[in-house]
Formats: structure tokens, C-alpha cells, sequence
């Protein structure tokens, strides 16, 4: 254990704070002397992500601007651990740092907010679908390809005021985002998986550290959760296969029964006018095979056609 108090590296939004806070409790339930006063402290720290919220996340360098300066912060120890969601996470970790533990998964699937339609299916033709991920963006127009997708960035509680204002008639949000700022009651549908596969790793958060903090790894081995640990495994080994960022639409979901993954996947074209998909099941030690797997066969099929269009 550190003498000094444990310092958590977390963003500043309202939600980054609220799900920090969540990790500091379960840490301080699974190690009563870090729940003394003073023991743990939380240090904000602010994102390229945070500032630049008036373009899309592929224009100005991926979801790694959500975790870039809490690494560079974790090297240069400023901090000890960095809480993620675990969607915002790159594919490929920095040298010398690991994702020490993943918690139990909340509710990985989206939310339809709008004032206009209880819905997505019955929001009016030409509705706007306010949102700037390509996964979401590509899932909508492959149901309604009659609405539009327009941009909208920013933290749960600014894309919500914004849909208030009418920059769009609808919008999209993890649920799991929602339970945890206390606004689930704002979602009017949770959409089913079968309408709108969930981002890899969609409701998981993960602690990442310096891989040399042997003792620090195994301290939060108590608050890590091996069934999301192995689903998450066989979803982010999706995507590595995929080479994915967020530049490419896609979706991933595995669940778990006993020893039994299932593991289905999507990749899209950005308009959602095309999409590959993949089912697979096996057994849960075989979890990454299973994701390279799945991603390999995605690849295959979509071919030079994906390839061209994203050029």
C-alpha cells in the first residue's frame, strides 16, 4: 500500500466525476484502510476531449483524446490510476501502461432520448438524429434511412440541453451513462441490441495503471469483475483485429453463460447503407480467439469495398 494517499486521475465532466466516484467507493469497500480520510484523493485532469467540442472526434484524432492526458499523466507519475470508460479506451495501450482491472459491466445498451417521439421508430421522417458516433450514426440510417444525422458533441448533460433547445429531435446515450448521473428517467426507449449493437466495451470501466505497479494491480484485483474482464477481452480483440478507432462504425457485444461466450458483431459503412455481421460462440477460455476470429471473418467480408469507401 502507498504511504501517500492513493490519487485517482479522472476528467472533469459530471460524468468522468460520477463514475470515478463509484471506483474510489468499491476500492474503499474492498480495503477499509483506504476508506480513512485522506487516503484516496481524486485529481482532474483535463482532456483534448473536454476542450474541443465543436468537431467530431475522427476529425481531431479518436477517442484517445478522452484518455491521452490521464496517460501522459499516469508516466509522468502525477497520478496512480486513471479511471475509463472502457469505449473510450484505444485499441493499443502506451508502452508501460496497463488496464490493471475492468469492473462489473453496467446496462451496455443505448438510450433514444427525444421530446418529439417515444421511439426511434415512430420519430417523423426527416427527423434529426443529433450525435457524432459513427456507430450510432450508421445503425440509425440502417433502420430509418429517412432521418438525418446531424453533429452534437459535448457531456450527457450538454447534448440533452441542446436537444431541449432544438438543435436536434433526438438523440442517443448509454443508458449505463444515464443510471449513473441519475437521469435514466430522460430516456424515453432503450434501444434492444438487435437495433442498435452497443460500442466494445459499452458500460464497462476500467482502472489503468503503470504496468511496473505490481502491488498496485493486485490491490484492485478485489474490485474487478472476471466475466466483464473476459467479455471485454473478446470485444476489444474484435476490434484489434479490425484495426478499429472511431473512425470506423463499429459494434460489438459479448455475453456470457456459464463457461459459453457469445460474441456478435458489425462493421458499417459510415451512411449506413451497408454492413457485415458476425455471430460466435465457444468456450470463455477461448475469449480472444473467438474476437480475433469474429474480426478477421468481418474483415474478410467486407474487403476492398470498406476499404475504398473509407478512403
Amino acid at each position: 500500500m502507498p504511504r501517500r494517499p492513493l490519487r485517482i486521475g479522472t476528467r472533469g465532466s459530471p460524468m468522468a466525476l460520477a463514475q470515478t466516484g463509484m471506483v474510489r467507493d468499491r476500492i474503499a469497500a474492498a480495503h477499509p484502510d483506504l476508506a480513512e480520510p485522506g487516503a484516496m484523493e481524486l485529481v482532474v485532469v483535463t482532456t483534448v476531449a473536454d476542450k474541443v467540442l465543436d468537431r467530431p472526434l475522427s476529425e481531431i484524432g479518436g477517442k484517445g483524446l478522452f484518455t491521452k492526458e490521464l496517460e501522459q499523466a499516469l508516466l509522468a507519475d502525477q497520478v496512480d490510476i486513471a479511471v475509463h470508460s472502457m469505449k473510450d479506451v484505444e485499441t493499443w495501450l502506451p508502452d508501460g501502461l496497463v488496464i490493471a482491472c475492468i469492473l462489473e459491466r453496467d446496462d451496455p445498451r443505448d438510450a433514444f432520448l427525444s421530446p418529439r417521439a417515444a421511439s426511434l421508430a415512430t420519430l417523423p421522417p426527416g427527423g434529426r438524429v443529433g450525435t457524432s458516433s459513427l456507430r450510432r450514426g450508421a445503425q440509425v440510417l440502417m433502420h430509418r434511412p429517412d432521418l438525418r444525422i446531424v453533429p452534437l458533441r459535448g457531456n450527457a448533460n450538454t447534448r440533452m440541453k441542446r436537444l431541449e433547445e432544438g438543435t436536434c429531435d433526438a438523440t442517443l446515450l448509454a443508458i449505463a451513462g444515464l443510471e449513473r448521473l441519475g437521469l435514466a428517467d430522460r430516456a424515453q426507449e432503450i434501444l434492444p441490441v438487435s437495433t442498435m449493437l452497443p460500442a466494445v466495451a459499452q458500460g464497462a470501466l476500467g482502472i489503468e495503471c503503470r504496468a511496473g505497479d505490481a502491488e498496485l494491480i493486485a490491490l484492485l484485483q478485489a474490485v474487478a469483475c472476471p466475466t466483464t474482464t473476459i467479455a471485454v477481452g473478446a470485444e476489444r480483440a474484435l476490434l484489434e483485429e479490425l484495426d478499429g478507432s472511431c473512425r470506423t462504425p463499429i459494434a460489438a457485444l459479448a455475453q456470457i453463460d456459464g463457461d459459453r461466450l457469445t460474441l456478435d458483431g458489425i462493421l458499417f459503412l459510415p451512411d449506413g447503407s451497408a454492413h457485415w455481421a458476425t455471430h460466435r460462440t465457444g468456450r470463455t477460455a477461448d475469449a480472444q480467439a473467438i474476437g480475433r476470429g469474429a474480426g478477421a471473418e468481418l474483415k474478410a467480408k467486407a474487403g476492398e469495398t470498406y476499404r475504398a469507401k473509407l478512403q
